[in-house]
């Protein structure tokens, strides 16, 4: 074992030369290199990382506002650059046995804006609401919101630096001034400069750790692939646990500390409030509640361009950031091909034009390729489900959460390396309290019960032994996957830099690196000549392997 231990330490050590040296001599590693042998980089037990949460009396979450002055303030993008969302809460939740939510009514909500501070020349109305956290048990306190604002700017010009102020000027309760930046217009041509990339982030002093990180790569855009404040890891009395199930086994619902939510809106703001940030909902955003209720918290805080992009939920949507075509996917709503969502997706492939956004990235929660134990195969329904249809429409990237880690794919498709499949990167790794996910499924004695891994939200049942391949006739591999090009147990981020039609530059920093080392970096290469956009769906899976897909959960 300690052979074995010090052969991957010194491969790890010669791959990090070699990255070194590709970048002394400007030739980074890009997937036409690919297949890259799998990495796998030891354990440093020496970094724990800080995976605490903030407490709320850090200054960094308490409210700092008075009356209906807005707080939380967010920029969000619409699915076109002309056009983006401003959200902010006013006035203050409350928690108790007995709360009485307030009237939206009876505050406005307004923004001005221009590409001036002084006079800012434009105003748009929006819509407000409140939302409250109910629980039918006695002794457990209910929570109700602060009004949040919602208004859309239309009529933006692109690539462009505008000033605003939000509120509700009739009662002077007006924001001070910020600013955004509008996406580069939907061209082969133009890009956003830096796309930041985070998951399962979390309110710890290790997420303020990435945070800070982050700030330091100064990004245009910022997409966080679901599983946002853990609000869910509290009980309704602010009682916390890095495992609720651990700790909390005998509670009649699962219950949520919701003032989580506002300190992370608080501690969040001097970013957002500035950079565009869009959300992927994850599982701890579920949030049960009174009448089966689920994900309030979650679709009320937060902006999604669902109508703009033709979608019927905010668990689904999809943007252009210039020659980008993102579209985000709800791992935890009905993904079935006679679903909505399915139907949806569909639809909106066949739309994009790859000659005005010739890169085409999906992201969402639950990750279709992991080899960490930790929700090994949990996803195969959805994978089943959806995996020819990104196949078919060449989908260049994916992102994905909720694996505490990071690992980044070579090109697969079917669990077998495809120079036409896309790049998966499953980033969880923002810092939450539940801490880093460290076990393998192909560890000695680590390969889970099948009848263990089934998503616990959406049920269902996909994941067969494969057959074919090193790994036929089994579950798990006996060694790191083919698929797997690296992989890593930190905390950190990611940024993607497309740079043309054809060339994107993803570099994965660490928390516990200086800024400006990389963790892991690669070009990712399309090569549509090589990969057309197919005329249909691959009827790879067949339909045994689908009767037993969920065909419905709870949605918004």
């Amino acid at each position: 074992m300690g052979l074995r231990f010090g052969k991957v330490a010194a491969y790890a050590v010669l791959i990090f030369a070699t990255l070194n040296l590709f970048q002394i001599r400007g030739e980074i590693p890009t997937t036409l290199d690919e297949p890259f042998d799998p990495v796998t980089v030891p354990l440093d037990k020496s970094f724990r990382g800080n995976a605490i949460d903030l407490p709320d009396s850090d200054p960094r979450v308490k409210r700092t506002v008075l009356g209906f002055h807005p707080e939380q303030i967010s920029v969000s993008l619409s699915s076109t650059f002309d056009s983006v969302w401003i959200s902010w809460i006013t006035g203050e939740f409350q928690i108790g046995e007995n709360v009485k939510p307030l009237n939206p009514k009876t505050v406005a909500s307004v923004v001005h804006y221009g590409k001036l501070r002084f006079p800012m020349t434009h105003k748009a109305n929006g819509e407000s609401l409140v939302y409250s956290q109910l629980y039918p048990f006695e002794g457990l306190q209910n929570y109700t919101s602060g009004i949040i604002h919602h208004v859309r700017l239309m009529g933006l010009e692109p690539s462009t630096l505008y000033y605003y102020r939000c509120g509700d000027p009739s009662v002077q309760a007006m924001s001070d001034i910020y600013y955004f930046k509008t996406m580069p217009i939907s061209s082969p041509k133009s890009y956003p400069g830096r796309i930041a990339v985070i998951g399962d982030l979390g309110l710890t002093y290790n997420s303020s750790s990435t945070i800070e990180h982050l700030k330091r790569n100064k990004p245009d855009l910022i997409l966080l692939v679901g599983d946002v404040c853990y609000a869910n890891l509290y009980l309704t009395n602010g009682t916390g646990s890095d495992c609720y199930s651990c700790s909390f086994s005998d509670t009649p619902i699962h219950e949520t500390f919701q003032p989580r939510w506002d300190y992370w809106g608080r501690f969040m703001q001097p970013l957002i409030s500035k950079v565009p940030i869009m959300m992927v909902q994850g599982n701890h955003e579920l949030e049960e509640q009174a009448e089966n209720k689920t994900f309030v918290s979650y679709s009320s805080r937060f902006a999604f361009p669902s109508k703009e992009s033709g979608s019927s939920s905010k668990f689904y949507y999809s943007f252009n950031a210039g020659g980008i075509h993102f579209i985000v996917l709800g791992g935890y709503v009905a993904y079935n091909r006679s679903d909505d969502q399915y139907k949806w997706l569909e639809k909106d492939l066949a739309n994009v034009d790859r000659e005005v956004t010739p890169w085409l990235v999906a992201t969402w929660h639950p990750p279709w390729y992991t080899t960490y134990k930790a929700h090994y195969r949990e996803s195969e329904c959805m994978k089943v489900a959806m995996e020819d249809l990104l196949y078919q429409y060449r989908v260049d990237i994916v992102f994905n959460g909720h694996v505490h880690a990071y690992e980044r794919s070579n090109r697969v498709y079917n669990y077998s390396v495809d120079p036409c499949g896309p790049v998966y990167i499953a980033i969880g790794d923002g810092g939450n309290r539940e801490k880093m996910a460290i076990s393998h499924a192909d560890d000695p004695d680590s390969c889970p019960e099948p009848s263990t891994t089934p998503d616990a939200i959406m049920g269902g049942f996909c994941a067969f032994n494969f057959t074919a391949g090193r790994a036929s006739g089994k579950f798990c591999w006996d060694q790191q996957p083919d698929y797997s090009a690296y992989r890593e147990s930190s905390f950190g981020h990611g940024i993607l830099e497309v740079k043309n039609e054809t060339h994107a530059l993803w570099t994965w920093h660490r928390n516990q690196d200086m800024y400006n080392r990389i963790g892991d970096q690669i070009y990712v290469v399309r090569q549509p000549e090589r990969c057309p956009v197919q005329s249909e769906v691959i009827e790879f899976w067949g339909a045994q392997n689908l009767q037993n897909v969920p065909s419905s959960v709870s949605s918004d």
